[in-house]
């Protein structure tokens, strides 16, 4: 492991590197010029000296509009399909639970009678009088 020598002490500390950040316009260009052709991926890494792994992160939010751009609609359609993807996972967890919980008996479901339905039905056909009447 590299390091650097620390006066005094005669250990080595391990160097910290500074992290680089980029400007959005400039992130935006760079993604823009892969985009367009006008270079690949190789040359662009190597003109600015930044990982393939961070040209394709940065390729994924410009699609999403994270640049001040526009989003792309399989981006939008993309985001779209992951919440729904993780509501569903969200209900099918708690189906499962309410299932497991009447399977042992701590909830109870309420019965189902058709009788309510009719004694709503003729309730309301009971009440003749009113403002009309």
């Amino acid at each position: 492991m590299a390091g650097t020598l620390v006066p005094g002490n005669g250990r080595k500390e391990l160097a910290m590197k500074h992290r680089r950040v980029f400007a959005v316009e400039l992130k935006r260009q760079i993604i823009e010029e892969l985009l367009s052709g006008m270079s690949t991926p190789a040359q662009l890494t190597r003109r600015y000296e930044i990982s393939s792994g961070l040209l394709y992160h940065w390729k994924e939010q410009y699609a999403k509009g994270r640049f001040n751009n526009e989003p792309t609609k399989e981006a939008a359609l993309e985001d779209r399909v992951r919440q729904l993807e993780q509501l569903v996972g969200k209900l099918t967890l708690e189906n499962e639970f309410l299932k497991t919980a009447v399977q042992r008996g701590l909830l109870t479901l309420p019965k189902k009678s058709d009788s309510s339905l009719s004694n709503t039905v003729t309730s309301s056909k009971a009440r003749k009088g009113g403002v009309n009447s």
